[in-house]
């Protein structure tokens, strides 16, 4: 909603002579914020995009072993991610980025996405290795 109302102030800004200098930093902040927690959402709620075709051709045992290991694999490219993500954070901790206008730092926002992909890919393991399969 941050954004929408940015992005909004920004175009009636540019229409009216005033504009919002900045404006594009402060939406791209709060998509990278709001993504991220969107992805723990969905992985938490089972709401990832997924096809059923294979799932529904199957016997429901063979299913269950299919959607373990979808989970696993899922976990683990999320764990890389992570990984990933926090390798960056720690070679780019020091450099004090911040956006140009705003000043926005940079490095609250790599640790979100790192615990956002952390979150996701421990949400995806365990749900490949409890007792009943999503």
């Amino acid at each position: 909603m941050i954004a929408m109302l940015v992005d909004a102030l920004a175009v009636i800004g540019r229409h009216t002579r005033t504009p919002l200098l900045g404006s594009i930093e402060i939406v791209q902040v709060m998509v990278g914020i709001s993504s991220a927690l969107a992805l723990v959402v969905a992985t938490i709620h089972g709401r990832h995009a997924m096809v059923r075709i294979l799932v529904k051709a199957i016997n429901p045992r063979s299913a269950q072993v299919v959607q373990r290991i979808n989970a696993f694999v899922s976990g683990g490219f999320f764990l890389a991610l992570c990984i990933g993500s926090l390798a960056i954070t720690a070679e780019l901790w020091k450099g004090f980025e911040e956006s140009e206008l705003w000043q926005i730092p940079y490095a609250p926002l790599r640790v979100l996405v790192t615990l956002a992909m952390g979150a996701v890919a421990l949400t995806f393991f365990y749900q490949a290795f409890r007792r009943k399969a999503a």
